[in-house]
């Protein structure tokens, strides 16, 4: 194997890394997401762990946080509970920085 080969296989294995936390962050904003909602919709218990899943499957449906917005918004609004898009996108983003950092410290 030559270094040219090396190098090539080494920046695969990052990329592949750097993907694998990128989806796990992902997928750990959206239960802290989901268990942040499940609070404003007064659920607690097994039903917040049971909606902080629906949320994370709702990523799923089609890539992008489009769904999972609009999932969110329309749970709240049947509930009569109002949250400005632009509040919730920022809840995200907080949400995101924690869970990127828990996911590089492992947790």
């Amino acid at each position: 194997m030559t270094t040219f080969d090396k190098r090539e296989e080494g920046f695969e294995r990052k990329f592949a890394l750097d993907e694998e936390q990128k989806f796990k962050a992902e997928a750990r904003r959206n239960k802290l997401l989901g268990l942040w909602v499940a609070e404003k919709l007064g659920l607690s218990g097994e039903a917040a762990n049971t909606y902080a899943k629906d949320v994370i499957a709702a990523e799923f449906q089609e890539a992008g946080d489009a769904n999972v917005v609009g999932k969110v918004m329309s749970d709240l609004k049947a509930k009569g509970i109002t949250i400005a898009e632009r509040e919730l996108q920022a809840k995200m983003e907080q949400l995101t920085a924690q869970a990127v950092a828990e996911v590089k410290a492992g947790k």
